[in-house]
């Protein structure tokens, strides 16, 4: 897109705020949530916007906190509820519909908070999130939710290009799915691994590492980096090892094409599209 492009989608994206007229963000604080918070308190003012964050043990607990920093920072009106997927075992079982149940029991809890609030649920989903296997796009939307983003054309480019021109540290953030994306389809999902995959991250970014992600297969971690930092990590490979054992692994391997998000889904039929 251009920018002329981009600053089009701006003032649409503006439009459709304004149409909705109060919202319930769903805040995860990546970078498409963020921006979609920041914009619409900017548009429809603090009293109009709720932004609310998830709370459950598939968040990683640096992010909660870091929603909890730019609520502050950005004087969002801003909660944190909890939710309880890992209850549900259709959730549990990790199949290839595992999203679609995680959004399903979201907008079983941000429902009511939109309803006492007389506003619509909004999601942080750009175009590019639409070609990848995403179920939970399709519960959120058969309950009511809608995708601001994805209506005014913006690509996950263009929201990071906006919040640079807006001055929003969140513009150039790596890329945070759930913790529960690290266990591949059919590994039921228990606090337990959840809790062994975030402290796991958790190390290897305080050794520096950004984007990154920590899969799990048992007793052996799968570990997917920037191709830029791989030299790094092998260089660095006693304090890697180290780092990601302490969480409780045995094994720890570096799959040297790197990160890729969602790559799991390329054990399902299709490749997940």
């Amino acid at each position: 897109m251009t920018v002329v492009d981009e600053r089009t989608s701006e003032a649409r994206l503006a439009a459709l705020l304004s149409e909705l007229g109060r919202v319930v963000v769903a805040f995860s604080g990546g970078a498409d949530s963020a921006f979609l918070a920041h914009r619409a308190t900017t548009v429809l003012g603090h009293d109009q916007v709720l932004c609310v964050t998830a709370v459950s043990p598939s968040l990683a607990p640096e992010e909660h906190a870091a929603c909890a920093a730019l609520a502050e920072e950005w004087e969002l009106r801003w909660q944190a509820l909890p939710t309880a997927e890992l209850a549900d075992p259709a959730y549990q079982r990790n199949d290839a519909q595992r999203c679609y149940h995680c959004k399903a029991n979201l907008l079983g809890v941000l429902g009511p908070l939109a309803a006492a609030e007389q506003a619509t649920v909004v999601l942080g989903v750009n175009l590019d999130d639409l070609g990848d296997h995403r179920p939970g796009q399709q519960a959120a939307a058969e309950r009511g939710a809608r995708f601001p983003l994805v209506e005014a054309g913006f690509t996950k480019q263009a929201v990071r290009d906006a919040s640079r021109r807006a001055g929003l540290r969140t513009w150039d953030k790596p890329a945070a799915a759930c913790l529960a994306s690290r266990l591949p389809y059919g590994t039921p999902v228990t606090v337990g691994r959840l809790q062994r995959v975030a402290r796991a991250e958790s190390a290897l970014r305080r050794l520096g590492f950004r984007q990154l992600r920590v899969r799990h297969y048992g007793d052996l971690a799968r570990l997917e980096l920037e191709p830029a930092e791989l030299p790094r990590a092998v260089a660095e490979r006693r304090q890697v090892v180290e780092a990601v054992r302490s969480a409780g692994y045995t094994y720890v391997t570096l799959d040297l094409e790197g990160f890729r998000s969602g790559n799991l889904n390329a054990a399902l039929p299709g490749g997940g599209r």
